[in-house]
């Protein structure tokens, strides 16, 4: 057995020695090595050509070049046919000399492998042929951009898997924002350096910004947050993002990594005031920490993805002056409202999604008396009172049992319990319309509710439906007159067409005629025109009755509020 071995391996020496070897044979590894092994100390010493000349051998055959071989060849490779003995392939990187058959040979001759790995990771942010041939190129529009661009995002990428592997999230999470940004600031810094990724300065900021909004905040959704003049932020999937801006919806150049990542923002946001988002929970109302109001709903309830809605307030409040600057209401309507504020009226708000309900609910509420102690029971808490006595309460939803649910009838049965002034119940959707007005029929002068519908008169119809709801076993001439007594003035507000937010009606209820729930209007919208550009020309026009509560407003000594926007209707 031995024997055999022996003889086949001098027969394969002697192979080697020979000079003018076949195609076939020169392919074979081992014959590559013992080549390359012999020629490996006189390649350090010697330039390009006698370098190929003492590892190459002579072919036997000379083939005739083909038209495409008198091209000019870069000079430092030197390609061969397949038919010809192995050739060799000397880099400026990383001189290395590359035989035919794979194998590698540095100057320093260790771990070729490790080598190669090691060059293509150091590279790896580079595009590659194939996303370079999908890019326009550089001379046509946009094509620069997108070249760019890429390159950014896989540079994100690269620091983005460093620096979640190698951060300490714990100590970060120890640290205050602005010290955690400047750690993660000097670690993109640093991994950029290492990688030599190709970065100007202000791409590195960027990049560092943003995986600080990842880490620390809501990824994408930041700059939009920080963004003045939107009123709605929709998410629909992880690609697709629209907001609401100035009255008028357009696209949002957002996009989050994959439908995990959104699902990750979602739960975020809703794990911050003890809230789960899941499968078996795929939808939930939550809030962000200033207040603006977000509703989640996820797979497999979404089929496109996670879905987020966030109704956005703006940072500095809004007030009747500041919307008589909008042109949302005129002077005169606005000294109505103030007056209401003041004279402890029951109030209902009135109007459709995104009309501005809550809105004119805070701007009434500033308006109530320092002292005066207000309890507010919403759904997710989105209200914004200035007044120093307030206890705000929010719903629950069941856990993961189904248990524990407390509803909005519950929290407004409990506020009676509670001693409260003012009852304020942020939306009225259900039941709870019943307990709200047992409560302004009970002493609680001065409470407000907001509630869905398109006029004045259709708002006491939905009030007798949500009662209905309730199961209770009530005629309807019953529920007519409890809300002719307990609600004193419905305040409409209406989205137009154009994008702009109007208070359309200010309509007080006076009593019942028979079966029927007679209403008054102190002030209407008058359409007066549209302009060249889509706007509408409205104004509120008083129509200059003598509003029931008027007594009221001289008790609390703002009867001349009510004059002077009278007065309008005879000036």
């Amino acid at each position: 057995m031995f024997g055999k071995k022996s003889e086949s391996g001098s027969s394969e020496t002697a192979k080697v020695k020979k000079k003018a070897p076949s195609a076939e044979k020169s392919t074979e590894k081992n014959a590559d090595v013992t080549i390359g092994a012999a020629s490996v100390a006189p390649i350090e010493n010697i330039d390009d050509t006698k370098a190929e000349q003492a590892v190459t051998p002579p072919a036997k055959k000379k083939a005739t070049p083909s038209p495409s071989d008198t091209t000019p060849k870069p000079k430092k490779k030197a390609a061969a046919s397949p038919a010809d003995s192995p050739a060799v392939i000397e880099s400026d990187d990383d001189h290395e000399v590359t035989l035919d058959s794979g194998a590698a040979i540095t100057e320093t001759a260790a771990a070729p492998e490790k080598k190669k790995k090691s060059a293509k990771d150091l590279n790896a942010d580079k595009l590659s042929a194939k996303e370079i041939d999908g890019l326009p190129a550089e001379n046509d529009e946009g094509g620069a951009s997108s070249m760019s661009a890429l390159r950014i995002k896989r540079s994100h990428n690269r620091i983005w898997n460093d620096l979640r592997d190698g951060i300490d999230l714990k100590a970060l999470a120890r640290m205050d924002g602005k010290a955690a940004r400047d750690e993660i600031a000097t670690a993109v810094e640093e991994i950029a350096r290492f990688r030599n990724l190709d970065l100007t300065q202000s791409e590195l900021q960027q990049i560092a910004r943003e995986c600080a909004d990842d880490m620390l905040g809501f990824g994408p959704l930041e700059p939009l947050l920080e963004m003045e003049g939107i009123a709605d932020i929709m998410i629909n999937g992880p690609d697709v993002t629209y907001i609401e801006i100035n009255g008028k919806i357009e696209r949002a150049d957002i996009s989050f990594r994959d439908n995990a990542h959104l699902v990750t923002i979602c739960q975020r946001i809703v794990g911050a005031i003890g809230r789960r988002v899941d499968e078996s929970s795929p939808i939930c109302d939550a809030r962000l920490p200033d207040g603006s109001r977000v509703n989640v709903i996820i797979p497999p309830l979404a089929v496109d993805g996670a879905c987020m809605t966030i109704r956005k307030f703006a940072k500095d409040k809004l007030t009747l002056e500041k919307l008589i600057d909008f042109g949302a209401v005129t002077p005169s309507c606005a000294k109505l409202i103030m007056a209401i504020g003041r004279s402890r009226v029951n109030v209902l708000v009135s109007g459709g999604t995104g009309s501005g309900k809550t809105t004119m609910l805070n701007c009434l509420t500033r308006y109530i008396e320092q002292g005066e102690r207000i309890i507010t029971c919403e759904d997710a808490c989105e209200l914004q009172l200035q007044q120093p006595h307030v206890v705000r309460l929010e719903t629950r939803p069941p856990n993961l049992e189904g248990v524990g649910e407390v509803n909005m009838c519950d929290l407004v049965k409990n506020c009676l319990r509670m001693r409260p002034e003012r009852i304020i119940v942020g939306e009225v959707r259900g039941p709870e319309a019943f307990d709200l007005l047992q409560a302004m029929n009970t002493g609680h002068d001065g409470s407000m509710g907001t509630v869905h519908a398109n006029n004045p008169r259709e708002a006491i119809s939905r009030m007798e439906n949500m009662i209905a709801m309730g199961g209770f076993n009530i005629p309807v001439l019953a529920i007519r007159e409890q809300i002719a007594s307990a609600v004193s003035v419905i305040i409409q507000v209406q989205r137009l067409r154009d994008g702009s937010r109007k208070v359309t009606h200010v309509t007080e209820i006076t009593g019942m005629e028979g079966e029927v729930v007679t209403l008054q209007d102190l002030f209407v919208l008058d359409m007066q025109g549209e302009t060249a550009d889509g706007k509408l020309i409205t104004t509120q026009r008083s129509t200059g009755l003598r509003p029931k509560f008027y007594d009221n407003a001289r008790q609390f000594g703002v009867e001349q509020l009510v004059l002077d926007a009278m007065e309008e209707a005879y000036g």
